[in-house]
């Protein structure tokens, strides 16, 4: 019985073997796994974890003091998490890291706030050639440097650096733009992170703006087909056509960068995210003018804004365009009178045509007299003239205080250059 006895002790000893080894054998664990585990013992080298593998695993003493923490602050018993580093150093060894497993908490939360597109607020700690390194938590995020706000494009790499280190000590807001946990990379954006900044911004100012009312602003961007004006933290857009009553050719002809405006809040679109705004709509229409300032028949005097296959476009005051066709330049069908005509050239014409309400004033080259127009061109001449006088007379004045005569090719060139606009012979018209 007794041999019977031990035997059977035997086989359940065997048995009992057998399950721990398969339960062990299916516990695998994987390098970068978290595992909680209990501390067996505590020295000046660290710690000894059991997490329940068939062998009890080492947290080192300089991965505690990665946290900012010593072996005295851990006790025997306690539960930690930790993080497989290795499972074999060399020397059979299974490696554990506290400070790692510590980490996972923060790469879930930036985990989170990627998916979420939560922005996150930092000090810049340090700068490298390629970006700079923000702290999150326990780990230190990326910025790089085409994802930096502001940074000039096209810098050397010493420049750059310096640039960026500028930055050092500053505190940002950034947007999570990847998490790689096996790589250990966390990236940062300050672009997208300020892009959502103005999209949040324009959208508290499309809910607080009415259409028909007035801002102040500054002009912050210009472009072909408009003006970008700031009006605190988001951007309306005045349509190069809302800038003046008269042509734009160049917002710049306008507005400058930095000028600050007034600007009538022409039409919200929230859907589109779009601020429409107008410069001229606070100011008075200059049609509304035409009908006390001019009558048909009346001479006028206009510089040619643009010239056109049909006609030319004439400058006229209170800063309205009016249209000079080309079947009203000369009698003679045969000749392209356009060919005559430049942009910036002074021309004396009558009125033939006003429709106000639709902004249209019709001017003629061809009813404009023979003795009209000769009276006209030798007041140019007397103006010329005058001018010339009036050079050489300040000329004279300089000379009398200094002592010294300016140059008289300057004197020469400057009459000259008043003189060319207005000594251009008009389009002939053959009567």
């Amino acid at each position: 019985m007794q041999t019977e006895t031990a035997l059977d002790q035997s086989v359940d000893e065997m048995d009992f073997a057998s399950l721990l080894e398969e339960s062990l054998a299916g516990s695998q664990i994987e390098r970068g796994d978290i595992v909680s585990g209990t501390v067996l013992s505590i020295d000046n080298q660290g710690l000894i974890v059991d997490i329940g593998w068939k062998q009890d695993g080492i947290v080192t003493r300089n991965d505690i003091e990665r946290m900012g923490m010593s072996t005295k602050d851990f006790q025997v018993n306690a539960e930690i998490d930790v993080a497989v580093v290795r499972l074999n150093d060399g020397d059979g060894n299974l490696i554990l890291s506290a400070s790692q497993a510590r980490q996972n908490e923060d790469w879930k939360r930036a985990e989170a706030m990627m998916n979420s597109k939560e922005l996150y607020a930092g000090v810049l700690a340090d700068a490298n050639r390629g970006g700079v390194i923000m702290p999150f938590g326990h780990l230190r995020g990326f910025i790089p440097a085409s994802h930096v706000l502001d940074l000039p494009r096209g810098l050397k790499e010493d420049e750059r650096l310096i640039k960026l280190q500028e930055l050092i000590g500053k505190e940002i807001s950034v947007r999570v733009i990847e998490v790689n946990r096996k790589r250990r990379r966390l990236v940062f954006s300050q672009l997208e992170a300020e892009q959502e900044n103005r999209a949040a911004r324009k959208q508290a100012l499309l809910q607080e703006l009415e259409e028909g009312s007035t801002r102040e602003g500054v002009v912050s961007g210009l472009c072909d087909f408009g003006a970008f004006v700031d009006l605190g933290g988001a951007d309306g857009l005045i349509h190069i056509s809302e800038l003046a009553w008269f042509r734009v050719r160049h917002p710049s002809q306008v507005v400058a960068v930095g000028d600050q405006v007034e600007v009538f809040v022409l039409h919200l679109d929230e859907e589109g995210k779009r601020i429409g705004l107008s410069l001229k709509r606070l100011q008075p229409n200059p049609w509304s003018l035409v009908d006390d300032m001019y009558h048909i028949g009346q001479l006028v005097e206009g510089v040619i804004s643009r010239v056109e296959s049909f006609g030319a476009f004439v400058s006229l005051d209170p800063g309205i365009e009016a249209l000079l066709h080309v079947s009203q330049m000369s009698h003679n069908p045969e000749e392209n009178p356009l060919r005559h005509l430049y942009e910036g050239q002074k021309l004396l014409m009558r009125i033939i045509s006003i429709e106000s309400e639709k902004q249209r004033l019709g001017l003629s080259l061809t009813e404009v007299t023979a003795t009209e127009l000769e009276q006209w061109e030798e007041r140019q001449m007397e103006l010329v003239a005058q001018a010339r006088a009036a050079a050489e007379a300040e000329a004279e004045a300089e000379r009398d205080e200094t002592g010294m005569l300016p140059a008289e090719s300057n004197v020469e060139e400057e009459g000259e250059a008043e003189a060319e606009p207005t000594l251009e012979p008009q389009v002939e018209a053959e009567r």
